[in-house]
């Protein structure tokens, strides 16, 4: 309790750039979790379904059956239901609709990642405003009192410090996190395309052995 105490009455000593550092916390820290919980439940690959996918010699029927046990939101449903609804198509055509379908996951899992990099270059600038209020407060203070009053010169020096420190921590917090869902992105969409190659494969055997 004295640990938190001596926290808020840190922060309260870092002045009003507090109040929009900690509004840009409170966003980073939502985004991120809002993206754990998408990945968590919507980007998963089960086990069942990858080894299914890299047989090449799987029925069509027992990939819906893993796909139809999936929300309807989940990325690799999506993606896997567009192939399977034009597999009788063209594998041209398939492809193509494939890669459109790719494109609008990719999108949506990019969501609001902009948001986390503006943060990133953000939260220190703002840290930097707060540092020259900060001093300018305790020049000020040097220059109309000297040095009678020294509280009022640390104080400043102290909004200084505090304002600088938060926002370079957000700036940290929100620099891992844009990076660390950035490369998940990548993965999710990489090990998509290569799951979307064995389907195909799958369709252009298919057809190789109705044309035989």
């Amino acid at each position: 309790m004295q640990e938190l105490n001596a926290t808020w009455t840190a922060l309260k000593l870092g002045g009003f750039i507090i109040l929009p550092l900690s509004l840009l916390a409170v966003v980073a820290l939502a985004i991120m979790l809002e993206k754990a919980f998408v990945y968590w439940r919507f980007a998963r690959l089960s086990h069942d379904l990858l080894n299914l996918v890299e047989t090449y010699g799987f029925a069509w029927a027992d990939l819906e059956k893993i796909l139809s046990g999936l929300d309807e939101r989940h990325y690799y449903k999506r993606f896997f239901e567009v192939v399977i609804s034009n597999r009788h198509r063209p594998s041209w055509w398939t492809e193509s609709r494939a890669a459109d379908e790719a494109q609008l996951i990719e999108t949506s899992l990019a969501r609001r990642l902009w948001v986390l990099e503006t943060i990133v270059t953000a939260a220190p600038l703002l840290g930097l405003v707060g540092t020259v209020v900060g001093m300018m407060r305790a020049f000020q203070v040097i220059g109309s009192q000297g040095v009678v009053n020294p509280t009022a010169v640390t104080g400043g020096v102290a909004e200084a410090l505090i304002a600088t420190v938060v926002g370079l921590v957000i700036a940290l917090v929100a620099l891992f996190g844009f990076n660390y869902f950035s490369r998940l992105q990548s993965q999710t969409m990489d090990e998509m395309e290569r799951l979307g190659t064995r389907l195909i494969d799958h369709i252009r055997l298919d057809q190789e052995g109705v044309r035989s």
